[in-house]
């Protein structure tokens, strides 16, 4: 089949209302949620099914047509947005949005891609089980999305990312066949584990149109807290001592610095600071079984402690739901808040924990000194050694000035990050953002058996081109 005819052949698979063509259709998917990205596309289809999704890219793959999947279009690194060019077909996976089942006593639930991720949450609490991947965006984010960039979260101190919720995946691939590996097996040592090469792959090796997650009993009580601290330093040395004490019942522990507070503040209505302004703060949140009287009693009085010892120089409890929310809310609003102050460079990077408070202090050092008067916004999951680590000017002329530093900003942190032993990417992915980043730090060996999984599933090279690799 020749291009010509391709939507003609795809209106008969998904019905014409299914394939947008108008400019103004397409527009709301051919842009990221930053305003980074913009993109064009031959048109975007909208399949229900798995099957539809089959006929779909059997259809792209006998006419040579690129395919690029898109979730809930919540990417930071442009993972779902097409190139410039207009010839690849934007497959959107929102209408295949179904929980084909939960099954409460093992504990998993069988969901398509195109479920919004808060929908998971609240049917697995409905069925009296928890889903714990939990993030910022949970309100538009589809778990399709989360599981090709293998989304991290506030949880994975205690669940894991996204990779280690998941027992089974479908996946359509290249050429249109598809694999059903939804199984919900704690343990299956049948050859190799063939899903993991589809989590985090960013929709390069083929579409999850299904998955297999885990669920766990649902907390009774909880118990939320946010502390002054000094440096991201003591926020480390109190993540240990939080360990030591709570164990499992840690579930968050989320690093916040008085930057990035300000700008909630300033931008984010009904807001409120809990305390008196500290240079950095931490929120931490217990779960588990009891009470949550009992729970905050217990944080109580770790937290005496901690005083005490001058680990932390205030803190304050929720001392209700509602309360527990409201300090949520000003972790969870700040790459909002930072949005409505302008585009920044982003840098979503991991390092051992036991070396976040170095990273922190080289990292500002030298960007400071190369970029005087910078605006550098850190926050992040601490728990496990991810930061979002942003930098800005205030002023716009300014900061389109220091935008367009971007490479030589993202070598100055990425070379900090690789001489500590992390990763440029922590639970963003790598998209078209961090494309060529990622050949300064991944050794031409690895870069090469990459390839070959690409070449594997991919021979065409159709599936999301110029994303990853």
């Amino acid at each position: 089949m020749s291009p010509a005819n391709l939507i003609e052949q795809l209106v008969a698979i998904v019905g014409a209302g299914n394939v947008l063509t108008a400019a103004d259709e397409m527009f709301p998917f051919l842009g990221d949620w930053r305003g980074r990205y913009r993109g064009a596309a031959r048109c975007v289809v909208r399949p229900a099914t798995t099957e539809e999704v089959s006929a779909v890219v059997r259809a792209c793959a006998d006419a040579g047509v690129a395919m690029v999947p898109q979730g809930g279009n919540t990417s930071h690194c442009g993972a779902s947005i097409p190139d410039l060019s207009g010839t690849a077909v934007l497959i959107s996976l929102s209408r295949m949005n179904r929980i084909r089942v939960i099954d409460a006593p093992n504990n998993t639930m069988t969901v398509e891609a195109g479920c919004v991720l808060q929908t998971l949450q609240e049917a697995a609490q409905a069925a009296g089980r928890l889903f714990p991947l939990s993030l910022a965006a949970e309100g538009s984010c589809q778990i399709g999305g989360n599981l090709s960039t293998n989304a991290g979260g506030v949880q994975v101190l205690r669940y894991g990312n996204t990779r280690e919720l998941t027992l089974g995946v479908e996946v359509v691939l290249p050429n249109g066949e598809i694999w059903s590996g939804l199984r919900g097996l704690r343990k299956d040592n049948t050859g190799y584990d063939l899903k993991q090469l589809f989590i985090g792959a960013e929709g390069t090796l083929g579409i999850i149109t299904a998955a297999v997650m885990k669920l766990f009993p649902l907390p009774q009580a909880s118990a939320v807290a946010w502390l002054a601290i000094a440096t991201p330093q003591a926020a480390v040395d109190l993540l240990s001592e939080l360990q030591a004490a709570f164990g499992a019942t840690l579930t968050a522990c989320e690093l916040v610095s008085d930057v990035s507070l300000a700008l909630v503040l300033k931008n984010i209505p009904g807001t409120q600071a809990p305390l008196s302004r500290s240079p950095w703060y931490l929120l931490v949140e217990l779960s588990g079984a009891g009470e949550d009287a009992a729970l905050r009693g217990a944080l109580e009085a770790f937290l005496e402690h901690a005083l005490e010892g001058k680990m932390i120089s205030d803190g304050v409890i929720a001392q209700s739901g509602e309360q527990a929310k409201r300090l949520w809310a000003l972790r969870e609003n700040i790459s909002e808040a930072q949005k409505i102050e302008g585009i920044s460079i982003k840098h979503d990077i991991s390092v051992p924990i036991s070396r976040i408070g170095e990273f922190v202090a080289r990292a500002d050092a030298a960007l400071q000194k190369n970029f005087p008067g910078i605006r550098i916004v850190a926050f992040g999951h601490v728990g496990d050694g991810n930061l979002h680590y942003n930098q800005s000017k205030s002023e716009t002329g300014e900061n389109a000035a220091f935008i367009a530093a971007t490479p030589q900003v993202n070598e100055l942190v990425h070379d900090i990050v690789h001489a500590l032993g992390g990763s440029i990417s922590a639970e963003h992915g790598i998209g078209q953002l961090k494309r060529e980043e990622l050949l300064r730090y991944k050794s031409p060996l690895e870069m090469d058996m990459m390839r070959a999984v690409k070449r594997a599933f991919d021979p065409l090279g159709l599936m999301n081109p110029g994303k990853v690799l």
